[in-house]
């Protein structure tokens, strides 16, 4: 990460029960308590995205009986998908900034609220335009996504966000696999009482009120930094006299539009972001396509095809997580070179296992090939991640929201080129999807930071040795509450 500067004042952080580091950022991470306001902060944003998720992806599974009701076809199932990303595009670079502006706490509230009647307006669908024009406005909630790392970035040190960011978005993009297995059972469940073409309607409900309730809790119960929410931490400073200067000075350094240009001019942004087109891009056309894949090239039935699809998503619970392991263990031991030689060799063989997977003729050994190919596309995810928030510390959001829009814009095109159309072979675009994912991996090669290294170099001889310093030295936890630093490069 950009090294800030550092504290001349130890800040007061009276409500932490764990060690931070001198801007009050956990230098460990507990996922499993809820006693810090680092803590709560990462329950709340993953289960707050994991309802995103869910709603996203309550669509397909139940799409052969939409179709079937709507005497929807081939190409306008496959556009409706495309749109389903084409819309949070859009919306994850809007959702960078705006955590800048108001902090991530609020603009995921916001998004949940907006999008969960959109969820719910799914039911009223009678037409291809409009079952197309819902999916591609529901797709807008994916941008919590963006927040969701921002809020991580703003609550963990650099030696463990990795971890941190893999973990929160791991157990969130869970949703999507628990979308797939929950929503072929609630339909079943209703079609016992209503007709088929009521029965799938009502099935939306549920998506819709988990959406809003999670939103509601985000804005009990959250804080943007741990020092408090963004604007009651602005306010704070003011009022004291003696840091209003100080705070007017720094907000004229950090304007909006400084932020934003400096987010969009780093090219390691975009490179990122292409990167991640291509691991968690194609994470979700595999979301949006599998149980379709199954369903039709093997014969296995809805609640079948369902589940199987709800396995390659429920992965996320560990292998993105383990991506993110990955990335600040290399990271410990070899510096900003390992995060990238490890980024590279996991989204590679992720690649390959997709090439494999369209390859493969027998059921079980396409459901084998599969659960392995999400560990690695979902850990490839994970170490993506692993590398953003040492891109720009000033314009994180930025860089976060071009990085998270790659990943659907690579969704929209592997879409587009692979798999629109009427008469697609399934089979032999998974196996193209897995080769161009393997050929963009080689894009990491390109990214380097002077004070820090590439791949293939080290870092530059005229940057300073106190701008190598990557990580906090945990051993030195006991003795200095915000650790010391050590250089890893």
């Amino acid at each position: 990460m950009e090294p800030s500067q550092r504290n001349t004042k130890t800040p007061s952080f009276s409500d932490s029960t764990i060690p931070v580091d001198s801007d009050g950022r956990a230098t460990v991470f507990r996922p499993f308590s809820l006693s810090s306001p680092h803590s709560r902060a990462f329950h709340l944003a993953w289960l707050s995205l994991f309802s995103c998720f869910f709603s996203t992806f309550s669509i397909p599974p139940l799409v052969p009986v939409i179709s079937s009701d709507l005497n929807l076809s081939a190409s306008t199932v496959s556009a409706a998908g495309i749109a389903s990303f084409a819309g949070s595009i859009f919306s994850r670079l809007a959702m960078g900034p705006l955590c800048d502006l108001i902090g991530p706490r609020t603009s995921s509230a916001i998004l949940s609220f907006l999008t969960a009647p959109v969820i719910l307006s799914a039911s009223l669908v009678s037409s291809p335009t409009s079952f197309i024009l819902v999916r591609f406005f529901v797709g807008f909630s994916l941008a919590n996504f963006v927040a969701n790392q921002y809020w991580m970035s703003s609550m963990f040190s650099g030696n463990v966000i990795g971890l941190a960011n893999g973990v929160s978005a791991g157990w969130a993009n869970v949703g999507a696999g628990i979308s797939q297995l929950l929503m072929p059972l609630i339909y079943a469940t209703i079609a016992e009482f209503f007709p088929r073409s009521i029965a799938w309607r009502v099935s939306f409900v549920f998506p819709a009120i988990f959406q809003v309730t999670t939103a509601v809790l985000v804005l009990l119960y959250g804080q943007d930094t741990p020092n408090g929410n963004r604007t009651n931490s602005n306010q704070n400073k003011i009022i004291n006299p003696e840091e209003e200067e100080e705070v007017v000075e720094e907000e004229e350094r950090s304007s909006f539009v400084e932020i934003l240009i400096g987010g969009l001019g780093n090219y390691r942004a975009w490179i990122l972001a292409l990167l991640y087109g291509y691991s968690y891009g194609v994470e979700l056309t595999t979301d949006n396509v599998i149980a379709g894949y199954f369903y039709e090239r093997f014969g296995v039935n809805l609640e079948a095809a369902g589940t199987i699809a709800a396995s390659f998503g429920i992965s996320n619970i560990a292998s993105r997580p383990a991506g993110g392991m990955i990335s600040d263990a290399l990271g410990k031991r070899f510096g900003m070179r390992g995060r990238l030689w490890g980024l590279w060799v996991v989204q590679s063989v992720a690649g390959l296992l997709c090439v494999l997977l369209g390859r493969v003729n027998s059921l079980w050994g396409s459901i084998a090939v599969m659960w392995v190919f999400s560990v690695f596309v979902q850990a490839a995810s994970g170490l993506v991640f692993g590398v953003v928030p040492f891109v720009s510390t000033r314009s994180l959001g930025v860089v976060a929201g071009i990085t998270g829009s790659g990943g659907t814009v690579g969704a929209v095109v592997t879409q587009f080129l692979l798999f629109s159309g009427d008469g697609v072979r399934k089979q032999r675009s998974i196996s193209l999807m897995g080769l161009m994912t393997f050929v963009f991996a080689l894009s990491v090669t390109s990214i380097y930071f002077p004070q820090w290294g590439g791949m293939c170099c080290g870092p530059s001889e005229e940057e300073d040795l106190s701008r190598r310093l990557l990580v906090e030295d945990e051993e030195e936890d006991d003795k200095v509450t915000s650790g010391s630093l050590r250089p890893v490069c």
